[in-house]
C-alpha cells in the first residue's frame, strides 16, 4: 500500500511528527483549557516563528554533517549592534539592518572558513564562538539596553498591530490554496508527460485538501483573535509571514538548485561528493553563509517582538533550533532531513513551552522536560531509521 501510493518512509514520518502534534494540543487543552484559543495559538505562531527561521538553515548545517553552536551568540551580537545603530547613533533601520548583516556574514566567512579551508571541527569554532559573541554582543552597547521606538520596524515582531488584517489574510490563504491545487495538477500532468507511474486520484485530493484545510483553518484561527478597540481580527502575524518566506526559499533551495542537492550529497558521502567533482568546501562556506543571513532575519524579528536589543538576545538559542532540527527528522549523522520537518521541530517545542508554561510547570522543570523530549526524539530517529532501512551512519 505505501508502495502504491509513493509513501516514503520520510513521509511518514513527517505524518507522525504531524500526528504527535495535534496529541500534544489535545492533551495540552485538555489539560488547561485555554491552550486551543485563538488568542493563545496567535503568540505562539509570533514565538515560533524566530525559532523555525534560524531552524530552516540549522537543518541544512546539519544534514551536510555540520553543527552551529554560535547561532544565538550571533543573533545576540546582530541584534544589538542594529538597535545600538537605530537609537544610540540615530540610523534609518533600513542601513541598521544591512550593517547586522555584514557583521553576521563576516562572522560566516571567518567560522566557514575555518571548517570548510582549514578542517577545524564546526563544532569547536562554533563552540568558541558561542562564548566570544556573547562577549561581542555585551561590549557593542556596554551591557546597556537599546529600546526601539520606529513604528515601522516595529511591524516586523507582531505584535498588535504587526499582522495582515482579516482581509489580506483571506486573500493570501486562498491563493496560497490555489497553488497548491495547481502544484497536485501540475506534478501529475508531469508524471504523465514522462511515464511515470501515478499515485491514485483520490489520494492526491485527500493529502492536497487536507493542507488546504489546515491553510485555511489556520488564517480563521488569527482572524477569530480580536482585539476589543479594534472589532476585526488580526489576521496572520508578519513574523509567520516572513518565517513562511523563508521556509519556501530554502524549499526551492533544498529541491530545484544544485546547491541544494551538494549539500545533501556532501551529507551522505563527503569523499564520495569530493571524488565526484562537488566543490565541497564552496559548498561548506555558502552554507554558512546562507545561516548567517537567516541568523539577521531572526535578530530583526526578534529585537523588534522585544522592542529593544539587550545582550541576552539570543540566549539558549542554538538548544532550541537543534533541537527543533533533530525532533523534525534531521539525521545527526547527516545526508536525510528537510525543511518541512524543521517547522514540524520547531513546533513541537513551542507546543510544549507554552503548554507547560499554561500548566504553570516551573523554568527548572520546563528544562527538564523539554532537554528529555530531545533525547526521546534521538531515540525515536535511531529506532526508525533502524525499523525502515535507512542508513545509520
Amino acid at each position: 500500500m505505501l508502495n502504491q501510493l509513493q509513501i516514503s518512509a520520510l513521509d511518514l514520518r513527517l505524518s507522525i511528527m504531524a500526528g504527535v502534534l495535534a496529541v500534544m494540543a489535545l492533551v495540552f487543552h485538555a489539560a488547561t483549557g485555554n491552550f486551543l484559543t485563538p488568542e493563545n495559538l496567535y503568540n505562539i505562531a509570533q514565538q515560533t516563528a524566530v525559532v523555525g527561521i534560524v531552524a530552516a538553515a540549522v537543518a541544512l548545517i546539519i544534514v551536510a554533517r555540520q553543527i552551529d553552536l554560535s547561532v544565538g551568540s550571533v543573533m545576540g551580537v546582530v541584534g544589538v549592534l542594529i538597535a545600538f545603530l537605530m537609537y544610540t547613533h540615530d540610523w534609518h533601520w533600513v542601513p541598521a539592518c544591512l550593517a547586522g548583516l555584514a557583521v553576521a556574514l563576516v562572522i560566516a566567512l571567518y567560522q566557514g572558513w575555518l571548517t570548510a579551508y582549514l578542517g577545524v571541527p564546526s563544532f569547536v569554532v562554533t563552540l568558541g564562538g558561542l562564548m566570544s559573541f556573547r562577549g561581542a554582543a555585551f561590549l557593542v552597547a556596554d551591557g546597556k539596553t537599546q529600546p526601539i521606538t520606529d513604528s515601522t520596524y516595529l511591524l516586523f515582531g507582531g505584535g498588535l498591530d504587526g499582522s495582515l488584517g482579516a482581509m489580506w489574510s483571506w486573500v493570501l490563504g486562498f491563493v496560497l490554496a490555489a497553488l497548491l491545487l495547481w502544484n497536485t495538477f501540475s506534478r501529475r500532468r508531469n508524471a504523465v508527460a514522462h511515464g511515470f507511474p501515478l499515485r491514485p486520484a483520490w489520494f492526491d485530493i485527500a493529502v492536497t485538501g487536507f493542507f488546504i484545510a489546515v491553510l485555511l483553518g489556520f488564517v480563521a484561527t488569527m482572524n477569530a483573535y480580536v482585539l476589543a478597540d479594534k472589532g476585526a481580527g488580526q489576521g496572520i502575524p508578519i513574523p509567520v509571514l516572513i518565517w513562511a518566506l523563508v521556509v519556501m526559499a530554502m524549499a526551492f533551495i533544498v529541491n530545484r538548485t544544485r546547491f541544494g542537492r551538494y549539500v545533501y550529497a556532501i551529507g551522505g558521502n563527503p569523499e564520495a561528493a569530493l571524488l565526484v567533482g562537488i566543490p565541497v568546501k564552496r559548498v561548506m562556506l555558502k552554507l554558512f553563509l546562507l545561516l548567517a543571513v537567516l541568523v539577521t532575519i531572526a535578530a530583526v524579528v526578534s529585537v523588534s517582538r522585544l522592542n529593544a536589543g539587550t545582550n541576552s538576545l539570543g540566549t539558549n538559542m542554538e538548544l532550541y533550533v537543534i533541537a527543533a532540527a533533530v525532533i523534525g527528522g534531521v539525521a545527526l549523522s547527516g545526508g536525510s532531513g528537510t525543511v518541512l520537518g524543521s517547522v514540524l521541530g520547531a513546533l513541537i517545542i513551542q507546543f510544549l513551552e507554552s503548554g507547560l508554561l499554561l500548566m504553570d510547570v516551573s523554568i527548572g522543570w520546563r528544562m527538564v522536560i523539554i532537554g528529555q523530549v530531545l533525547i526521546v526524539a534521538v531515540v525515536f530517529d535511531v529506532l526508525y531509521r533502524r525499523a525502515t532501512g535507512e542508513r545509520m551512519t
